[in-house]
């Protein structure tokens, strides 16, 4: 997937981005007609019995919807709800539109991808993938009859999946770029598709200048947890322990000069390797001389089978304001009200 630091002309209108303008009008119009022939009912939605909650966003790229993914199913386990994901699988190899399968804490990520792949890790909720939400929805729901509540990773754009509360993520450091849509800028859908959301959750600030007047803002941060061996996850520490050390840093994830800013703000000292976002990594990617490395959680988990001794992984926990698990449970909470 496209990053915003290997396509900089994303975040201004550069000569590249001028010359893209045309494409990407085109790529506008049909997403306008795609979404109009969804709400106009020429294209069927597909509503599952339980209320389904869509985390996703507006620009491609890393905006943190993976923790904020892990927080809501923890957030609801602990309210008393059973929570059941279903995701893509980007960057794994189910392709198969009719094909859907359970993810756990050992399945491969180079087939069902590496986001699944660490929410099943962190999160006691079962996982299913599939490139059809819905029919990945409704095999979850077979073999989880106990699940009352969905929720869909970077399910904003599948319109097939009827939902019922719409969280989108903006990452306040990127913003939306040069308001552009691909491939000029890096917008999947306009920026007033904003409007509609149940609530905009921002990464990195209080609020986010957008167009949305109905949607309820709130503020997520990241927050380095622990560190631990990839070799041997139950081997922890501080993340203070490895300072004084030369790291090498590694990250292949849509934003990763957040990650390296984490790094920084934890009196770290690394040399930066950034990957592009879902890379297949290889022994030799983490092949430093034996220098110690630190890398995310996302690709930790395509790197286990060659995880050594001086590699370290770096835990991060979402961080919300209560209120926004209470604007949730309300969104919920009028969903089941009108249930029949």
């Amino acid at each position: 997937m496209p990053r915003f630091d290997t396509d900089r002309h994303w975040a201004r209108l550069s000569a590249r981005s001028l010359l893209l303008l045309p494409v990407s009008w085109l790529f506008r119009l049909a997403v306008e007609l795609r979404r109009l022939a969804f709400r106009a009912g020429w294209a069927r939605r597909h509503r599952v019995r339980v209320p389904v909650i869509v985390v996703g966003n507006v620009t491609v790229g890393g905006t943190g919807k993976t923790p904020l993914t892990i927080w809501l199913v923890l957030y609801l386990i602990a309210r008393g709800w059973h929570p059941g994901v279903v995701s893509r699988g980007y960057g794994g190899s189910a392709s198969d539109d009719r094909v859907s399968e359970p993810v756990v804490a050992y399945s491969d990520p180079a087939r069902v991808g590496d986001e699944p792949v660490l929410i099943a890790r962190r999160t006691p909720a079962p996982v299913w993938i599939g490139v059809d939400r819905v029919f990945a929805a409704r095999a979850l729901l077979r073999e989880h009859p106990e699940c009352d509540v969905l929720i869909a990773d970077d399910g904003l754009q599948h319109y097939r999946l009827a939902r019922d509360v719409e969280v989108a993520v903006v990452d306040a450091g990127l913003g939306f770029g040069n308001g552009h849509m691909l491939p000029s800028g890096p917008l999947r859908e306009p920026v007033r598709r904003l409007r509609g959301v149940d609530a905009l959750v921002v990464n990195g600030a209080e609020s986010v200048d957008a167009p949305v007047p109905q949607a309820a803002q709130f503020e997520m941060r990241i927050a380095a947890a622990r560190v631990y061996r990839l070799d041997d996850p139950s081997i922890t520490a501080a993340p203070a322990t490895l300072a004084g050390q030369r790291l090498h840093a590694v990250a292949g994830i849509g934003y990763p000069d957040r990650f390296f800013s984490l790094l920084a703000s934890l009196g770290l000292t690394f040399v930066e390797h950034p990957f592009p976002d879902h890379h297949r990594f290889q022994p030799s990617d983490l092949d430093f001389g034996g220098e110690p490395v630190i890398l995310t959680e996302k690709d930790a988990v395509k790197c286990v089978r060659f995880g050594a001794a001086h590699h370290w992984v770096l835990a991060v926990e979402a961080q919300l304001d209560a209120a926004f698990g209470e604007h949730l449970e309300r969104c919920l909470q009028r969903c089941v009200e009108r249930t029949p």
